[in-house]
């Protein structure tokens, strides 16, 4: 039987088998009994779909606009942090394999590459940054400023993490970055999370959290961030239609549905469970995307469905960079088209604009996954 992997688990074995324990973990880890880690993955299981039939699906359309920007699929590269952990090349091999793939890049502050570098790699790549709010107001002014003179197309910020969520692998691992690698974005050894720094019987990362991540984030503060940049601002961990009204009146351009890949705080709901209501309460003035438990093809098209614009994809690239770096990212973002072209083919849709609600239906069936 051939080893090449032919679906987003097949490189998440390999990557469990190469990549060091604490690094995997790390990776792969929910939150406390990471009840919504596997939430995330079972939620698409309780839609299926309705297709339609005698379409003529003999010629595909699958380009989506993102922010403006022309993809040739709804499916976009999530931030996750220290890429480098995962493969020398990290970030920038990440950007070169999603510029060939004609998709954007959405690249971690805690990155282990430069905002520049990213940028270098690949100038005409679509990037964006995400950001989380320092207590050093300047320092996060300036990582916006970065962006916006590296040609970066968006600012996506984290808004779901005041502390860091309990994830108990990191704190058995006490897990710390190694010791060649740092948060490449900061020049100080505290904000580049250096392994020189003493981090006590914590994960590393929970410590670094609280020392530097600012918790006192109100709503004011997206208009304060919005007034530094010419950039569109998207929110990033938006769970309740409330939270997605509140994000349009302060102006938002886009809203990420997103639990942080279940790593903040377990038990709240899978990502899909809760999509509906706020695409219906934003009413088409902003578009939402959804993150976390992307793993198929069909995945992407019952999200779409259910009115995402696109949809952002983390963990499986990150076993892709452990597979073969640049190229195994290539090979799982072609993996996603691949699934989501036969996706909706089946499903009788010859483009991202025939995607409506009535494809898809909730079903009574329970998941085991």
């Amino acid at each position: 039987m051939s080893d090449k992997p032919v679906c987003v688990a097949d490189f998440e074995l390999h990557a469990q088998r190469v990549l060091p324990k604490a690094v995997f973990d790390y990776y792969v880890s929910g939150s406390d009994e990471q009840e919504t880690l596997s939430d995330n993955v079972a939620a698409f299981s309780r839609w299926r779909f309705r297709p339609r039939v005698l379409r003529d699906v003999s010629k595909m359309d699958l380009s989506a606009t993102v922010l403006g920007q022309r993809l040739s699929m709804p499916v976009c590269v999530a931030a996750t942090a220290m890429q480098r952990m995962a493969h020398p090349d990290g970030e920038t091999a990440t950007v070169r394999a999603c510029h060939a793939a004609g998709t954007g890049m959405m690249l971690s502050s805690w990155a282990t590459s430069t905002i520049e570098e990213v940028a270098e790699a690949s100038p005409d790549s679509v990037r964006w940054m995400q950001l989380y709010i320092y207590k050093d107001r300047a320092l996060t002014q300036s990582l916006v400023r970065r962006a916006e003179e590296a040609g970066y197309k968006g600012i996506f910020v984290t808004v779901d993490t005041p502390y860091l969520g309990k994830r108990r692998n990191d704190v058995r691992n006490r897990f710390k970055l190694p010791s060649h690698l740092r948060m490449s974005n900061f020049d100080s050894p505290d904000l580049a999370f250096s392994s020189k720094e003493g981090y006590g019987q914590d994960s590393g990362l929970a410590v670094y959290v609280a020392q530097a991540i600012d918790p006192t984030l109100r709503w004011e503060d997206i208009a304060w961030l919005k007034g530094l940049t010419r950039l569109p601002v998207v929110v990033k961990g938006v769970l309740r239609a409330e939270d997605a009204v509140e994000a349009v009146k302060y102006g938002v351009d886009g809203i990420l549905v997103s639990n942080h890949g279940a790593r903040q705080l377990d038990g709240v709901p899978a990502t899909m469970d809760v999509l509906s209501e706020i695409v219906e309460a934003v009413a088409g003035r902003v578009e939402v995307y959804l993150d976390g438990g992307v793993r198929r093809g069909t995945d992407v098209l019952k999200a779409l469905a259910l009115g995402a614009t696109a949809v952002f994809v983390g963990r499986p690239i990150l076993w892709g960079l452990a597979y073969e770096g640049e190229q195994g990212v290539g090979e799982v973002l072609q993996v996603f088209c691949e699934e989501f072209r036969l996706a909706l083919a089946l499903a009788g849709c010859r483009s991202v604009k025939e995607i409506d609600r009535a494809i898809v239906k909730r079903s009574e069936f329970t998941s085991k996954i």
